[in-house]
């Protein structure tokens, strides 16, 4: 059995999802949380919100002379406003009765922190979900899916049944655009194949 390979980057997230999407790419992290402020400031728009959100959380996860560290932040927006994790089944049913049959963005930040500075990526998708009975959104509640995701959904899980519609990143939605994470890790220096790529 061979050894455990060493990690990569650091993650400043205790986000199971994240760690499963920078699996998919192979790369290995030290899974190191953080504990920031997130109440936005007031005024503050959601890619403003979100970027420094990201930020915040690399920078207090780095270490100076450390492994290269990865924040994230993901939040939904309805009209403007941002919609972060239900705090009970009342506040996740009525957000999701406020995003059902219609549109709504999903915003997500990602910072990485390293030999190259302060490197930042926020991506917008939109996502469209079908009208949602309130017995669906009772029996939804009751899955314990909704409970710790922003705007009370997750497209990777059973949310994804009330989806109709998505303009963008389904791994920015998930929580972590892979597309933008890769380029960002790459410019620090974290090698992302095993093999050189000429």
């Amino acid at each position: 059995m061979s050894a455990p390979r060493p990690p990569r980057i650091r993650l400043a997230s205790a986000s199971p999802r994240r760690r499963d999407l920078l699996a998919g790419i192979d790369v290995d992290v030290e899974v190191r949380p953080v504990d920031i402020d997130e109440t936005p400031f007031p005024g503050e728009v959601a890619e403003a919100y979100v970027t420094r959100l990201a930020r915040e959380k690399a920078l207090a996860g780095h270490s100076s002379g450390g492994m290269p560290t990865l924040g994230a932040d993901t939040v939904v927006v309805r009209d403007g406003e941002i919609l972060g994790k239900p705090l009970d089944a009342a506040h996740a049913a009525a957000m999701l009765r406020s995003l059902a049959g219609r549109s709504h963005e999903v915003m997500t930040a990602v910072t990485v922190v390293g030999p190259a500075g302060v490197l930042v990526s926020a991506v917008r998708s939109r996502v469209t979900l079908r009208d949602i009975e309130a017995a669906e959104i009772d029996a939804y509640w009751l899955t314990g899916e909704p409970a710790d995701k922003a705007g009370g959904y997750a497209i990777q899980g059973r949310g994804a049944i009330f989806v109709t519609h998505l303009d963008g990143s389904y791994s920015a939605v998930v929580g972590l655009p892979l597309c933008e994470t890769a380029d960002l890790l790459s410019r620090q220096g974290v090698p992302l194949w095993n093999h050189p790529v000429s």
